[in-house]
């Protein structure tokens, strides 16, 4: 066999077996399932703030964030600051008297996609939220639960 033959058959066997490892290492991790209804772009929300004391489930580490709701759209401060992940549409539902809400936010300069769940009772919010970083090499994804109080609302401006 020529050697231009053997080189170009040890290069697609390399490649080949590479592309089954990547494929193995890159086991892809879903984002955080929120329960399927009737949710509406009601903004409900709009002009609530809520300060939330979380913790991620693997590793015990406390997070303090505050979010807020404005014209239809969610912002987590804490996402806002790591990633400018800027203002998400969000979603809600009314079940029983008790807010559910929903957003997804994903950065723009890193593949890193937030999912938020909420529920709202009276100034209560209890959140789940999932941050999956997905590269072509690993996924890796932080769940968190939290629990915070809706903050007073800001002065108007005159």
């Amino acid at each position: 066999m020529p050697q231009i033959l053997q080189i170009a058959a040890i290069v697609v066997a390399t490649f080949g077996a590479g592309a089954a490892t990547l494929t193995v290492m890159n086991e892809d991790i879903p984002d955080l399932a929120v329960p399927e209804g009737d949710w509406t772009s009601s903004g409900a929300l709009d002009g609530m703030a809520f300060a939330i004391s979380g913790m991620d489930l693997a590793s015990g580490a406390e997070l303090e964030d505050e979010l807020l709701f404005r014209n239809g759209t969610f912002q987590s401060v804490d996402c806002e600051e790591y990633c400018n992940f800027g203002w998400s549409d969000y979603k809600t539902k009314d079940i029983d008297g008790v807010i559910h809400f929903t957003a997804t936010a994903i950065c723009p300069d890193a593949p890193h996609t937030v999912v938020w769940y909420g529920q709202l009772t009276g100034d209560e919010m209890a959140i789940d939220v999932t941050w999956t970083t997905r590269r072509w090499y690993w996924t890796n994804q932080i769940q968190i639960e939290g629990v915070g109080l809706a903050l007073p609302p800001e002065p108007a401006s005159s």
